[in-house]
């Protein structure tokens, strides 16, 4: 013990600590097989991949589309297409599942009874998990859950707190960012009063593999998938009440941002929702990865915070749930 005391004072330097194993769980030790098989329904080995005709045609149309909002900062092809088309809800650049230090099992269970606690809206009975496509799972109190689920459930719900969602008729809503159509699917599932959801991304890989997933969900009658050359026609044709950009403008150039802000002030889209990367466990900053704060940038449009709250208002949830980071929403000045 008086050695192990003795290494632990100078371990302690350098962040680091001597624990007995016995008292680790599977997931401290590394030991608990965290990879998990890609489930696909028929047609989507073949349809899903980086030869396909559609996806070829997206990514020409991208390239000699010359605005801001295509500069890569981390979405490089690069960086995109190490991940595999197939296992797109896996653990990826889309949707971190395994590999933040809140992402054990501990953490997911914490995080799925708390979210059962808040779901005022009903999300997880409106949804379900099917662990299509690679997307990592957790069996808690009999249900499913998935990092997509928990986020998406929270998400909702704090959007109807505040805006009230399910009562505004004919309710649209542009997903910025939007990826493989995480929130659009969830959304379109909760709320009957989605006129249209319009999912929109500056990676040709993302509007590809949206406009596959929403299909395969069968939301065409709600969500709208539009390639970016299409974006300022399609929001000149038509209203907007909410603007969504979650972990997306953190992974942008300033450039970026701003060509949106722009864009949304223009067309005079009432109200933006805004989560950035989780910082410090859910530190309180509007920022690129960077750190470099881009709230200025926002005001300069005219869109004035309203809300800024952790994704948890739990404290203790806080700290240890799935991902924390905090939620910023804006409203266009008049």
């Amino acid at each position: 013990m008086f050695l192990t005391r003795k290494l632990n004072s100078l371990l302690s330097l350098i962040d680091l600590s001597i624990v007995r194993k016995s008292v680790l769980y599977g997931w401290q030790t590394g030991e608990v097989e965290t990879k998990q098989d890609v489930l696909l329904p028929d047609g989507a080995e073949t349809y899903l991949t980086a030869t396909n005709p559609r996806l070829q045609e997206l990514r020409q149309r991208y390239a000699t589309f010359q605005a801001q909002a295509s500069m890569a900062i981390v979405w490089t092809d690069e960086y995109v297409q190490s991940y595999g088309l197939q296992s797109f809800r896996g653990d990826n650049c889309y949707v971190w599942q395994t590999r933040d230090p809140n992402c054990a099992e501990i953490n997911y269970c914490l995080t799925a009874y708390y979210v059962k606690t808040i779901d005022s809206l009903g999300v997880l009975e409106k949804n379900s998990e099917d662990g299509l496509f690679g997307v990592h799972t957790y069996t808690v109190d009999l249900r499913v859950f998935s990092r997509d689920l928990l986020d998406s459930t929270v998400e909702l719900n704090f959007l109807e707190k505040h805006l009230q969602l399910s009562h505004i008729d004919d309710l649209t809503i542009l997903d910025i960012g939007a990826g493989y159509g995480r929130l659009a699917y969830r959304t379109a599932n909760t709320f009957p009063n989605v006129s249209r959801y319009f999912c929109t991304d500056a990676v040709p890989e993302s509007t590809f593999l949206s406009e596959y997933h929403l299909k395969f969900r069968g939301l065409e009658d709600k969500v709208t998938v539009v390639p970016l050359d299409e974006i300022e026609k399609k929001l000149q044709e038509q209203k907007i009440d909410l603007a969504v950009n979650i972990h997306s403008f953190s992974e942008c150039s300033l450039e970026a941002i701003e060509w949106w802000l722009s864009l949304l002030a223009a067309e005079k889209v009432k109200n933006l929702f805004i989560v950035p990367n989780a910082s410090d466990h859910g530190g309180d900053k509007l920022a690129l990865n960077s750190g470099e704060d881009f709230s200025i940038l926002v005001e300069k449009y005219g869109y004035r915070l309203q809300v800024k709250a952790p994704k948890y208002e739990d404290p203790m949830v806080q700290k240890y749930g799935v991902s924390p980071t905090y939620y910023y929403l804006f409203e266009l000045e008049s």
